[in-house]
């Protein structure tokens, strides 16, 4: 049994706070920040009005995190804005999607959560007028080689990246909620067809509950990366907790998986958020959610990956088996099958590129994922160049091996 980090004891049991050591909680501002989780414990410990129990200098750190996250918030909200005007001639539904969502439908799960950037997503058909709208506003795009525009627009479930000239801010423009490679086939326009409007917004959308549920588990469980896994995970916890107050929302979970095709990303969602952060699901709920349940070999082996992957990428985490955890984890969320017969072609490529006569190519701006097949034959043909989205994150030595392949895995959705 994996022992629980010292911050999810915190978000989970905060009266136990006080009664913590200098040490204790030294450890636990470390495993918070590594996690992105120090501004959602500092609201919680206000919100129960704790916040003056913690001592002088902890107390300090939570303070700081939750001011950059007011600020975001802020920020966020005047973003949107002026997404909103620059697309208000597109003629196009705006759907916001993850933190964004979360802020402006003024959730739970946006309580202390630091963001990145924006996400929306629009209909395939127009992502080209939605793309040229943002530019006349002065997005521009954030990949310009030929390798990066035909990747992104031909394989991905998005268009490259945009960034504002004048205010540095990021959007990221879905047409689905994965990459078209992807072995799961989900109901776009299904998802598309329900989104709920936001009160008081012109032109502003959410998707429904049960799909927001559904789509955070995707793109934790299936697109995303690791780094905020921990947080991620946390935000299903919140999704669940905040939506199963309405005995409908239990009802129609499993049944719109089901209808969309994400039944996986369900099962893995309630299997994780039941087991490590004790997340009240009803029964019926899981046992029908068992319909997303790989094979039970697979299961085990899924087990052992994200059990120890979706912890703080902190050194007093690591467990035995962390390092051995990644290259199996490397078939659980992607894009297109990993068959194992080229896990020791991708692990001799990583031995290799470890090697200290071997450089890592970077490159200006580090692409987002690759293809498995055209990764299998660079790694045949180059073995001491991997890929830069697998190379970029190797490279952080500070992340246990299981988080390290966990989050840039790409080969199959099993």
């Amino acid at each position: 049994m994996i022992p629980r980090d010292r911050i999810v004891t915190a978000l989970l049991a905060p009266d136990l706070l006080p009664t913590l050591s200098g040490m204790d909680w030294d450890l636990l501002i470390r495993q918070a920040r590594r996690s992105n989780l120090l501004a959602r414990l500092a609201h919680l410990l206000i919100q129960n009005g704790q916040i003056e129990k913690v001592p002088n200098s902890p107390r300090l750190h939570l303070f700081s995190a939750l001011r950059m996250v007011e600020r975001q918030d802020v920020a966020m909200r005047w973003e949107v804005d002026c997404i909103q005007n620059a697309l208000a001639n597109a003629g196009v539904k705006i759907t916001l999607l993850k933190g964004a969502a979360y802020v402006m439908a003024g959730l739970p799960a946006a309580n202390g959560r630091t963001f990145s950037d924006i996400d929306i997503i629009v209909p395939k058909k127009h992502v080209a007028e939605v793309e040229s709208a943002l530019m006349l506003n002065g997005w521009q795009g954030t990949h310009h080689d030929d390798y990066d525009q035909r990747y992104y627009r031909r394989w991905m479930h998005e268009i490259p990246p945009m960034r504002h000239v004048r205010r540095g801010t990021s959007i990221d423009v879905h047409h689905a909620i994965l990459p078209e490679t992807a072995r799961i086939k989900v109901n776009t326009p299904a998802l598309l067809k329900a989104v709920v409007a936001l009160p008081g917004y012109e032109n502003l959308y959410v998707l429904k509950p049960e799909d927001m549920l559904l789509h955070s588990a995707t793109h934790l469980f299936h697109e995303g990366a690791l780094d905020n896994g921990l947080r991620d995970l946390f935000d299903l916890d919140s999704l669940l907790r905040h939506f199963g107050d309405n005995p409908e929302f239990w009802s129609a979970l499993v049944p719109r998986a089901i209808e969309l095709g994400l039944t996986r990303p369900l099962y893995y969602a309630i299997r994780y958020t039941t087991t490590m952060l004790d997340t009240p699901v009803p029964q019926a709920v899981i046992n029908a959610a068992e319909i997303g349940r790989p094979p039970h070999g697979i299961a085990s082996l899924v087990d052992f990956c994200y059990l120890r992957a979706l912890r703080p990428t902190h050194d007093s985490c690591n467990t035995p088996g962390t390092g051995l955890a990644g290259l199996p984890s490397i078939s659980v969320r992607t894009g297109c099958a990993c068959p194992s017969r080229y896990w020791p072609i991708i692990w001799r490529a990583r031995l290799s590129c470890g090697r200290s006569s071997c450089r890592w190519k970077q490159p200006s701006q580090p692409r987002k994922g690759s293809h498995f097949n055209v990764f299998i034959r660079r790694i045949k043909a180059e073995p001491c160049r991997v890929p830069d989205a697998w190379s970029v994150r190797a490279r952080n030595a500070t992340q246990p091996s299981a988080t390290r392949l966990a989050m840039c895995a790409r080969a199959s959705s099993i």
